[in-house]
């Protein structure tokens, strides 16, 4: 299923989305004229609201080079805030590479799987690029506002998680309180929201 499976459609031109962060705020700028899917399907998130109360929840620093390295964030595992995933956009095809502070989308499977994940590169990584019969990761936009954040972010004790996260999760995950679109106008999908039932107060029983 491609981002058209959830009413986004492409998106033409670039788009800015501040993320509000107990960090600091992070500004990116979304490339929807050369990767329109992923930034269509990003934009999605942001505008259902579906970012918010979310966390940055990995520090993934090169051994070598502890500066250099990538954050990720999203909805993690929670399913009751993902969409259908987006078809895989290659640097191969949108021009965009992994260089310093640039957004890509994460995903745990094949090509065409993401979702509701994404990573901010720190230092370029050429690695994530398409080559060859490597579909790569689809990198669609890069930060231009608070990369002292990001560094910061990447800069948090980290520990636990399992195979290539193993020693990776930041131990106090950064809160993404809001993602907000900066330009535009906001599209929402129209889908049902369950993830808000678990924010509800609980009633008490009576007596």
């Amino acid at each position: 299923m491609t981002s058209g499976a959830h009413g986004a459609g492409k998106t033409e031109g670039t788009v800015r989305v501040r993320l509000v962060t107990s960090s600091g705020p992070i500004v990116l700028e979304l490339d929807g004229r050369h990767a329109p899917k992923t930034t269509a399907n990003f934009m999605a998130y942001v505008d259902d609201g579906r970012f918010d109360g979310t966390t940055f929840y990995r520090a993934a620093r090169r051994k070598s080079m502890p500066t250099r390295g990538l954050i990720q964030a999203g909805i993690g595992t929670n399913a009751r805030r993902s969409l259908p995933p987006v078809a895989h956009e290659p640097t191969s095809q949108t021009g965009i590479r992994h260089l310093d502070m640039t957004l890509s989308m994460a995903r745990g499977g094949k090509p065409g799987s993401a979702m509701g994940n994404f990573f901010i590169t720190v230092g370029p990584i050429p690695s994530m690029d398409a080559q060859g019969d490597y579909a790569g990761y689809a990198a669609f936009g890069h930060v231009v506002a608070g990369t002292d954040v990001v560094r910061k972010i990447l800069a948090m004790p980290s520990g636990g998680g399992e195979g290539q996260m193993r020693g990776q999760m930041i131990l106090k995950p950064v809160r993404i309180i809001k993602a907000e679109r900066l330009t535009g106008v906001a599209k929402p999908t129209g889908q049902p929201k369950p993830w808000l039932i678990e924010l509800l107060p609980k009633k008490r029983p009576p007596g």
